[in-house]
């Protein structure tokens, strides 16, 4: 098994750890880091919808404030505390759209309403007040009617391919175990304890 197969599987572990861990309120809530072209960053909670050895993925409106970052500058980190467990996993890395297969995918697995918000929000843009954003829902739901809500062209997937992954481990005292896995020049993989 080499180092990334290694570190992914250790994700895996650990993350069906916190799903099944009281107090975790979503395990696959994850801070995501990302950078403009002028270097200032922007950081939201987003949801982990997949992981696997091509990497992580989450969806969002490309025109959001994280979209139109990635276009410009398409490196990110992610960031998983659960905090009843006292770990915590950060990864880093470029990140690219996923193909449009699978944003369909998934998107027609989601929920109806969150289908018909996905036309309607004009996500990080201004909104004057809450009865214009619900009159676009309502807009959007009447345009659809009964039928089959298709995935808007400024939705999409993204896919963050680690070069980098940090286990955390809380110890008392701050005294944390702290291990890297990390891509070197010819894309082999290595591994580092930290100090704390």
């Amino acid at each position: 098994m080499t180092y990334y197969e290694t570190a992914i599987a250790r994700f895996r572990e650990w993350f069906e750890l916190a799903k099944e861990t009281e107090g975790v309120i979503d395990p696959t809530a994850m801070a995501l880091a990302t950078a403009g072209a002028n270097g200032r960053p922007g950081l939201r909670t987003v949801l982990l919808k997949q992981v696997d050895e091509a990497g992580f993925v989450f969806y969002t409106n490309t025109r959001s404030q994280k979209g139109e970052h990635l276009a410009e500058n398409p490196y990110a980190a992610l960031n998983f505390y659960w905090a009843p467990l006292a770990r915590q996993v950060v990864i880093e890395g470029p990140v690219r759209t996923v193909s449009d297969d699978e944003a369909d995918a998934y998107f027609a697995s989601r929920p109806r309403l969150s289908q018909i918000g996905a036309w309607a929000s004009n996500q990080s843009e201004p909104l004057a007040d809450r009865d214009e954003f619900e009159a676009r829902l309502a807009e959007v739901e009447a345009r659809f009617g009964d039928g089959p809500i298709t995935r808007p062209p400024h939705w999409t997937g993204y896919r963050l391919e680690p070069d980098r992954i940090e286990f955390w481990q809380g110890r008392d005292g701050r005294l944390h175990d702290r291990e890297r896995y990390y891509r070197v020049a010819g894309g082999d993989w290595e591994w580092m304890l930290l100090n704390p």
